[in-house]
């Protein structure tokens, strides 16, 4: 299945890379990886994280407090949004 990825989300990504490429140089580039290996995982295995807020879906990345939501449609998998675990819930629900 493919992935897209929405323009908010795509803009959290880019939000994020910038604060943590502040805090520490390559720690960017870390997180960016963090999210590459959990959209494979997504890809891979789509239905494996649970459904928290209409058909959305979380899947958390490792070592940074982030989370991915997607929904999965038929043939694809959308990206609506990557946020810190500490935001208000309904930043990201207001988009699925």
């Amino acid at each position: 299945m493919q992935i897209l990825i929405r323009p908010a989300a795509a803009a959290d990504i880019e939000d994020a890379f910038v604060w943590y490429e502040e805090q520490r140089s390559g720690l960017g580039s870390e997180f960016l990886k963090a999210v590459d290996d959990a959209l494979i995982a997504i890809q891979r295995a789509p239905q494996l994280h649970s459904v928290i807020h209409r058909n959305a879906r979380r899947a958390l990345l490792r070592r940074f407090p982030y989370g991915v939501y997607y929904r999965i449609y038929p043939d694809l998998i959308v990206v609506v949004a990557c946020m810190h675990g500490r935001r208000n819930p309904r930043r990201w629900q207001s988009r699925t």
